[in-house]
């Protein structure tokens, strides 16, 4: 019974992790300018991420593999936010402001 209700809890998971990138990488097109973009990419990014690596340790065990998992996370919470700042940071410094972007929505 456990092992049933850890098998369709990871499956969740899975499918809700891969469901909200797939979600989320088509409503990237809908953001009028760079920075929601930027920031909604790495928001987006981190919780698919969680997401799916929740699914694949409940799939796994408790063992070596769980915990090489739960580093990857632990990189990806830390490296995700700051390159979105960091590559926001640089357009804002290089003189690409919300005015720049060529999206319709902006004129």
């Amino acid at each position: 019974m456990w092992e049933l209700f850890i098998l369709y809890s990871s499956y969740t998971l899975l499918l809700l992790g891969s469901f909200l990138s797939l979600t989320f990488g088509l409503g990237l097109l809908r953001f009028p300018d760079f920075y929601s973009r930027t920031h909604a990419a790495g928001v987006a990014d981190t919780l698919c991420a969680a997401l799916i690596i929740f699914g694949l340790s409940l799939q796994s065990g408790f063992n070596l593999v769980t915990i090489k998992l739960f580093l990857i996370l632990i990189f990806l919470w830390f490296t995700s936010p700051t390159s979105s700042f960091t590559l926001a940071s640089t357009a804002y410094r290089s003189g690409y402001g919300i005015k720049n972007n060529s999206s319709k929505r902006a004129e």
